[in-house]
């Protein structure tokens, strides 16, 4: 029988033939369906039955009709066609329509200051998309650990493996909090931080961010020594908000706080260079909707805060 389980080697569209000529009862019908010559169908049906090595149709010089082993396959390809086309169509709404489950990397930084506001506001956006959001400083292969999007923070570029469009440009300054300003009056100049608690990452001082500019292309390197030093930039923002002293923070990190005036700008005009935010992705496939939207509404919502964070920043300093 036809329907015995064993291995196909013939062709799809020559199946999807035979169950047209089936359907329709004729070879001009089919052909006509799937918009090809009567003799082209014919060629078809001949090569799937000599692929499976039996008999699927019996042919009168007026019409065709299944023989029993074509209706045993007729009724097992049709289901079969339909499960494949299930399938397929599943695949093209996921390029195109916004379902599914995201899986997201990201460093612990982003991870906690930054990503639960951008996850809340996509969801809302989007509730038929759930997220796996993956916190960590280690760099996982994505293939490995079947990541759609990794977004990371850095100077160097992935190899070409990889697509890696940048999202934000990132720089680094100083921040307090009000009650620390209160009692320790902010700075006029570089010059005046050492008469101030510095809190620090443990990158400091040798890190390309302790060097930082002015708008005049002054240059400072941070060399001060901190009274607290922290290992993430996620604890330098907590310990920052409590009082203990000057910050020193990436401009996306703060940016809530800032925006909340839960933080203040100090020495604005002092700032170093961090950077990018990249969204890194497999190269070599066509991203699902689903990522491509994430991907996209993550540089908007950046761009919307770093350039409230810069209107907030001017106004507080009074910077024209």
């Amino acid at each position: 029988m036809v329907a015995r389980s064993e291995t196909f080697h013939g062709r799809l569209d020559d199946v999807r033939a035979f169950c047209a000529v089936v359907d329709f009862g004729i070879v001009t019908r089919a052909a006509e369906a799937m918009a090809e010559t009567k003799g082209s169908i014919s060629r078809r049906i001949s090569r799937l039955e000599s692929a499976l090595g039996t008999t699927l149709l019996a042919r009168t010089s007026r019409a065709v009709s299944p023989t029993a082993e074509g209706l045993v396959f007729h009724a097992r390809a049709q289901e079969s066609l339909a499960i494949l086309d299930e399938a397929l169509e599943t695949a093209r709404d996921a390029r195109h329509v916004p379902r599914g489950q995201l899986r997201v990397t990201t460093s612990v930084d982003f991870g906690i200051e930054v990503m639960p506001d951008l996850v809340a506001g996509f969801r809302t956006l989007y509730p038929q998309i759930t997220l796996d959001l993956i916190v960590t400083d280690t760099r996982l292969d994505l293939a490995a650990n079947r990541i759609d999007l990794a977004l990371r923070l850095g100077r160097d570029a992935p190899d070409s493996g990889y697509r890696a469009p940048i999202l934000a440009g990132l720089t680094i300054g100083f921040y307090a909090a009000p009650a620390y300003l209160a009692r320790h009056p902010a700075p006029h100049d570089v010059d005046g931080l050492a008469d101030h608690d510095l809190v620090l990452s443990r990158e400091h001082p040798n890190a390309p961010h302790s060097r930082l500019t002015d708008g005049e292309g002054r240059t400072f390197a941070l060399g001060l020594p901190p009274v607290v030093r922290a290992t993430d930039f996620a604890t330098v923002l907590r310990l920052t908000l409590a009082g203990i002293g000057i910050g020193v923070i990436p401009s996306l990190v703060a940016a809530r706080s800032v925006l909340a005036g839960d933080l203040v700008p100090v020495l604005p005009d002092w700032q170093g260079r961090d950077g990018t935010l990249r969204a890194v992705s497999l190269a070599g496939r066509e991203l699902p909707a689903r990522v491509r939207l994430f991907r996209e509404f993550v540089r908007t919502e950046l761009a919307e805060q770093l350039a409230a964070l810069k209107t907030c920043t001017r106004e507080r300093n009074h910077v024209p």
